[in-house]
Order: C-alpha cells, then structure tokens, then sequence
C-alpha cells in the first residue's frame, strides 16, 4: 500500500454528531528504532510487544460544524484542560488533512487519561496517538459503514504514525512490526503489522513489570532526541545494526532461544542509550538506580539460572521482561530487592496485550 490509499474516498452516510471512547496500549520495543525522515518514516525498522496495563483512554466528542481552515479542538488530559498538549496535536491535525478531511467539519473535544505516569519514559504518546486514531477511524467508519476492520487498523496505525512514531505499533498486538524490512513479510515504513509468523509458545503471555525509577518528566524529548541522529557519527551502523537484529529475533521469536533472546533485548536497549551518549550535543537518560538495577537482574539471572532480562525505553524506567513461568519467583524478587529503587517504591505489573479496545 501507499499513502494514496488512505486518503479519504467517498462519504455514504451524514453524521451530525458522534462520541466515540478507545482504550489503546502503550508498547516497549524489542528492537528500537532511533531516528527518521519525514514525514514519520523510521531509519531501521523495529518490533515490539504490545502492553495491556499500559494504556490510554480517549474519549472524542464529534460535533458538525461549520468547515474551517484547521482543525478545532479542545483538550482534557485527566480532567484538566491542557493547553501545553495542544501545539503537537494540533500539528498532527495538519498532518492527517489530506487523509481525513473530514475533521475539518467538526468541532472536537477531546479526553484522555493514562494508567501510567506521562512522559517517563513508557511510551505515552504512542498510546495516546494511537487512541485518537482509532476515535478518528471511528468517525470514518460511520460515515463510510463499508471500511473493513483491516483497513481500519492499517489506517489507525498510518495515522497514529504521523503523531508519534512508535503509536504505530500500538494499534495490534502481541507483537508488531513497524518499518520495511525484507525477511519480513507485509513490512511497512507507513504502518505497523503484526509479526507475520508462528511464535514460540515462550513467548505467550510474556510479562513486563515496569520499574518506576522516575516519574518525572525527560529532560530530553525522543522527538529531539531522534533529530541527533541526522548527524550522528554511527548513525549509519546502527540502523544496519537494527535491521540485522530484526531478522535474528525473529528467527529467536519462532525458535524459542531464551539464551538468545536476552543477549539481543538488553544489548538492543544499551545500545539506545550509548547512542544518546555519544549524540552532539550528548545526554543521559539513564539514573543511577537505573544501573542498579541492571546488575541486580544480571546478578539474580546468573544464581537463580533464570530467564529474566531488562530493556529499556528513552528513559530512565527499566521493564523487566519475562516468562510466564517464572511469575512467582520474579515478582517476589522485584518486591524484595528491585522496588527500593523506585521512586516511592512503584512499579507496574505489566503483560503482552492484544491492542486497541473500543469502550
């Protein structure tokens, strides 16, 4: 597909108002990706499970009106009128006209609130993009009844891509794949697809216990971060680095390599942060509890020969990933040992999730 298929076509029915409410999940890539062209589109292609805790419900409030030149919209984030929000919404309006130009005919009013702390590093405006997308399919399906749901989620995640990169891989579930790659079949720049093959049954119902190490918000955004990357001295061998690790998970994905698996999700992660280290101007997000916390897993995984790994988003939160199996013994171990290093001793218990749910 390319972007000229999802621009809006025909309308067959009229509707004058609509409320519509989705729930859509934040996601933690396996594989990251870290740096894009425009218009949204990512340097390597990336994967990433789908969360189920982790998420954000919009509600969008579609009232007919008058046709205007821009989008017009009123923002409420956990009650609270958010003005500060507005600018990169309203950017990402701009963006989606010309492939649903139907906003330009409603008066918005727009809520939204998270399970999880805002801009710490889990990934809240892939949850929130991705929930105004589908709100905005919503609207599109009533006035064209005749969209399939599969044309549904890969406009949601085209749109949501335009927002934030990652949203895009927040529409589906368990696992999703954002960027064109070639062992990858049905891959896209503009939106993401579920993992295409057969995964190993290890990986159902993997669990991702977030560790809160802060809760405030980054001193470097991802979208700034992400522009450090144009000039980046190893910018080039990362984004070879990433795709080539794409195809060796996937193969770990369908063969069930824990051993493999683990070696390539926390490398995977420290390498996001080394590039971070070594950008112009450079920056840490990374706190020291954060490495504290990296040498207790290692620690725990070597005496207790288990399975348990970290990665971790462009923050300073570490998810700890791990199998179902180990449930017991890994959240006792969190609990004891992991959650002093909390901010007020938070965590979130998380696991992969199956994306967005209309409420």
């Amino acid at each position: 597909m390319n972007t000229s298929d999802f621009i809006f076509q025909s309308q067959e029915k009229k509707v004058a108002n609509l409320t519509v409410t989705w729930q859509t999940p934040s996601n933690i890539a396996l594989v990251k990706y870290w740096g894009k062209s425009e218009p949204q589109i990512p340097k390597n292609a990336s994967i990433s499970f789908t969360l189920n805790n982790c998420h954000t419900t919009t509600k969008i409030e579609f009232t007919k009106a008058l046709p205007k030149d821009e989008a017009a919209f009123e923002l409420f984030f956990e009650g609270k009128k958010k003005d500060d929000f507005k600018p990169k919404i309203a950017k990402f309006f701009k963006r989606i006209e010309e492939y649903c130009p139907y906003i330009l005919e409603y008066d918005m009013v727009i809520s939204s609130e998270n399970s999880f702390p805002h801009s710490s590093g889990i990934a809240s405006s892939a949850s929130g993009m991705s929930a105004i997308a589908m709100c905005l399919m919503s609207l599109e399906k009533e006035l064209n009844p005749s969209l399939t749901n599969e044309y549904i989620n890969k406009k949601a995640s085209f749109l949501a891509r335009l927002g934030s990169g990652s949203a895009s891989r927040s529409i589906e579930g368990p696992l999703v794949v954002w960027g064109s790659h070639p062992k990858i079949e049905g891959s896209s720049d503009l939106f993401g697809i579920q993992f295409p093959y057969k995964v190993h049954p290890v990986f159902e119902n993997y669990q991702d216990t977030i560790l809160l190490v802060d809760k405030g918000e980054k001193q470097v955004s991802s979208t700034v971060g992400h522009n450090l990357m144009h000039n980046h001295p190893y910018a080039e061998n990362r984004f070879a680095q990433a795709n080539d690790n794409l195809e060796k998970l996937s193969k770990i994905l369908q063969n069930g390599d824990m051993e493999a698996f683990i070696s390539l999700v926390e490398s995977e992660a420290l390498t996001l942060h080394a590039m971070m280290l070594t950008s112009n101007p450079y920056f840490i997000l990374m706190k020291p509890n954060t490495l504290e916390i990296i040498n207790k897993i290692w620690e725990y995984r070597q005496e207790n020969n288990s399975n348990i790994c970290f990665t971790l988003d462009a923050g300073a939160n570490v998810h700890v990933l791990y199998p179902k199996s180990e449930i017991t013994e890994i959240e006792a171990f969190i609990k004891k040992d992991l959650a002093a290093y909390c901010q007020k001793n938070q965590y979130i218990c998380d696991s992969v999730g199956f994306g967005a749910q209309p409420l």
